[in-house]
C-alpha cells in the first residue's frame, strides 16, 4: 500500500513539493521493489541477485539525485539539499515508511550524523581528509561513546582519555555499541582531554578522529544484539592510541556540545522516523482487516479489531502532533524545547510499539516473519526506549523542568 502524502495546507509550498516529490519516489521506485531491494542482504542471495539489487539501488539514487532531493542533511556545497530543519523533519516520516529508503537518499546512520559533525566543527583539512570521502562512499565511520563500564545515559562518567603528548592524542579506554564498528575507516572517538600524564583534573570532553587502523585499537567483537549473534556495533578498545594533534574536532571542551548537537537533533528525527514507520504499519494492519476473513466475516467487522483501529489511530495522530510540535520549538530556539524533546522520547517510542503490536496481532503468525517489516519495527521502537537516553532520563528532566517553573511561582503555559 503506498503511502498517502497530500498537500498540507499549513505548511509551506517549498515542504510540500519536497514532501510530495519524496512520497512519489517512495511509491513508485522503493517500495514495489522492496524485497529486491534488499535481498542481497541474505546470506543465500546469489551473485546475480546482488548485482541486480545494486543496479537498482543506484537507479533510484540517480533519479533521487536528478529530483534535487539527496543528502536533506547537508548544505549544497557538499553536495546536499541544504533544507532548514523543519523540512528536513517532514522528509523523515515519508522516508521512514519504506524499508531502506533513507539510505537511498543518501541518509546513512552514523555516516549522516558524523558528516553533520564534521561541517560545523571540521577544519578545512579535516573535511577535505575525511569529510568529502565520507560523503563520495569511499569511507565509512563510526561514532564511539558508549563505555560498558560506565552508565551512557551520563556523559559525565565517560572514562576514556586522551592525553597530549608533544603534538599527538594519546587515547586509552574501553567502548562498545561502536557504530558501524566492522566496516568503519574511522571513529570519531569521545574522550576526556588531559594535558598531560600527571594531569588528575576530571578533564574536558573532547571529539577526537581515530582512523581504525591506528596501532592499538583493538574491534573486540561485533556485538550480539536482539538473539542474533552478531551485529555492527561494535566493542573497541583503545590501546595506547596515538593520533596527531590536527584530529582534535573543535576545540578542547566542544565535545558535549558536540554531542548534543547530534543528539538533540537526532531525537526529533528518530520520532520523526518512528511516526513514518508507524503509519506503515497502521496500513499495513488496515490492509488486512480489510481482506482477511476469519469465523464468517471480515475481521473489520470484529468489534475488538476496531478497537485497534481506533487506538492505534489516536496513538500515531498523538505521537505525530507531539513532534511535529516539540521540532517547531527547536527549530525556533525555544529554550523549552528540552521538555519536549524528552517528552516525545519517552512517549513515541511507546506509542510505535503498541501501534506494531496490534498490527502484529492482527496479521497472527505472518506478523513475526520476515515477510513482512513489522518485525524488524517492533524490535527497533523497543530499542528506542533505550537509544539517545532511557526513559527514565527523560522523565526526571521533564518533571525537572516543569517543578522549577512552579517553584518560581509560574504555572506551565501549554498553549505555548
Amino acid at each position: 500500500m503506498p503511502i498517502n502524502v497530500t498537500p498540507n495546507e499549513g505548511l509551506s509550498d517549498h515542504i510540500n513539493d519536497i514532501r510530495l516529490r519524496t512520497a512519489r519516489i517512495v511509491n513508485e521506485r522503493i517500495l514495489p521493489n522492496e524485497a529486491r531491494l534488499w535481498r542481497a542482504r541474505g546470506g543465500t542471495a546469489s551473485e546475480e541477485d546482488r548485482a541486480e539489487a545494486k543496479a537498482l539501488r543506484q537507479g533510484i539514487q540517480d533519479e533521487v539525485k536528478a529530483e534535487g532531493l539527496w543528502a536533506p542533511h547537508l548544505p549544497p556545497e557538499y553536495g546536499g539539499m541544504g533544507i532548514d530543519f523543519m523540512a528536513h523533519a517532514y522528509m523523515n516520516e515519508i522516508l521512514a515508511y519504506a524499508i531502506g529508503a533513507a539510505s537511498l537518499f543518501g541518509v546513512v546512520a552514523p555516516n549522516s550524523g558524523n558528516q553533520t559533525i564534521l561541517v560545523k566543527y571540521g577544519t578545512e583539512e579535516q573535511k577535505q581528509k575525511w569529510l568529502l570521502p565520507l560523503i563520495e562512499g569511499t569511507m565509512q565511520s563510526g561514532f564511539s561513546m558508549t563505555e560498558p563500564e560506565n552508565a551512557g545515559s551520563d556523559p559525565r562518567s565517560i572514562q576514556t582519555t586522551a592525553v597530549r603528548e608533544g603534538d599527538d592524542w594519546v587515547i586509552n579506554g574501553h567502548k562498545w555499541f561502536t557504530s558501524n564498528g566492522l566496516a568503519a575507516d574511522f571513529f570519531i572517538v569521545m574522550c576526556r582531554a588531559k594535558e598531560s600524564k600527571d594531569d588528575e583534573g576530571p578533564g574536558r570532553m573532547v571529539q577526537i578522529i581515530v582512523p581504525t587502523s591506528t596501532p592499538g585499537v583493538e574491534i573486540v567483537r561485533g556485538i550480539g544484539i536482539w538473539g542474533s549473534a552478531k551485529s555492527d556495533h561494535c566493542e573497541v578498545r583503545y590501546d595506547n592510541v596515538r593520533v596527531p594533534q590536527e584530529n582534535l574536532l573543535g576545540q578542547v571542551g566542544d565535545g558535549h556540545r558536540a554531542a548534543q548537537d547530534r543528539l538533540g537533533a537526532g531525537r526529533i528525527f528518530h520520532c520523526m522516523n518512528s511516526v513514518g514507520q508507524m503509519w506503515r504499519a497502521f496500513d499495513l494492519m488496515v490492509e488486512r482487516l480489510l481482506t482477511r476473513e476469519v469465523h464468517g466475516g471480515l475481521l473489520k467487522d470484529k468489534q475488538f479489531m476496531q478497537g485497534f483501529v481506533a487506538d492505534s489511530y489516536m496513538d500515531l495522530q498523538a505521537a505525530r502532533l507531539m513532534t511535529i510540535h516539540a521540532a517547531e520549538k527547536v527549530d525556533k530556539g525555544d529554550p523549552q524545547a528540552r521538555t519536549e524533546i524528552s517528552s516525545i522520547k519517552v512517549f513515541v517510542p511507546a506509542a510505535y510499539s503498541r501501534v506494531v503490536d496490534r498490527a502484529i496481532q492482527v496479521w497472527g503468525a505472518a506478523g513475526v516473519t520476515s515477510d513482512l517489516p513489522l518485525a524488524q519495527m517492533y524490535l527497533g521502537a523497543r530499542t528506542l526506549r533505550l537509544a539517545d537516553g532511557p526513559d527514565e532520563v527523560h522523565r526526571i528532566l521533564i518533571a525537572k523542568n516543569v517543578l522549577h517553573h512552579y517553584e518560581k511561582g509560574e504555572s506551565w503555559d501549554f498553549a505555548g
